[in-house]
């Protein structure tokens, strides 16, 4: 004859506001998980996804200009103004780097290596927007330096500090 093992009987415990362990579960099943991405981090590796696609040839060949002037045209406010006067700027500056978009950023890439990127305050609902340089920028400075500013306004101080920022990131 067989044992069979003989298991306790499962029972609901109720938590705390009187909803069971189930119920409270399923009711969390659509809201944001704590240590998981964000809506808007879930939409720039998306977009990365779509780009990346379009580099090897497997969807619609992407015009970098036109691909990094329909993102800006889609920001509003100060963050269409600082990217507008950002990408004037740079082909301006630096006409070795190429417009193209990277997480559906405005980016400038010198050999199809990203060099600097433009982070939008509304792309993470962050209080201010981001001048980013990639490991690629020829930033070096010592054993330490900066690879990425916060921009809350573009004056001609900070004009001439990210022109003089891109030509030696574009080395």
């Amino acid at each position: 004859m067989r044992e069979v093992a003989m298991r306790p009987k499962k029972t609901t415990k109720k938590t705390t506001g009187g909803a069971t362990k189930k119920a409270a579960k399923k009711s969390l099943a659509g809201k944001e998980k704590s240590g998981g991405f964000t809506a808007e981090e879930r939409a720039a590796m998306k977009e990365r996804a779509r780009e990346l696609k379009a580099e090897s040839g497997g969807g619609a060949k992407a015009d970098g200009e036109s691909d990094v002037l329909a993102k800006i045209a889609a920001m509003k406010g100060t963050d269409n103004a600082m990217a507008t006067r950002l990408h004037a700027l740079i082909k301006a500056n630096a006409p070795e780097l190429s417009p193209r978009t990277w997480y559906g950023m405005p980016a400038y890439a010198k050999d199809g290596k990203v060099v600097c990127f433009f982070q939008s305050a509304g792309k993470f609902k962050a209080r201010y927007a981001t001048l980013g340089f990639s490991d690629k920028a020829k930033l070096d400075d010592g054993a330490m330096w900066s690879t990425s500013f916060a921009l809350k306004e573009m004056t001609a101080a900070e004009e001439k500090r990210i022109v003089t920022l891109v030509k030696k990131a574009a080395g």
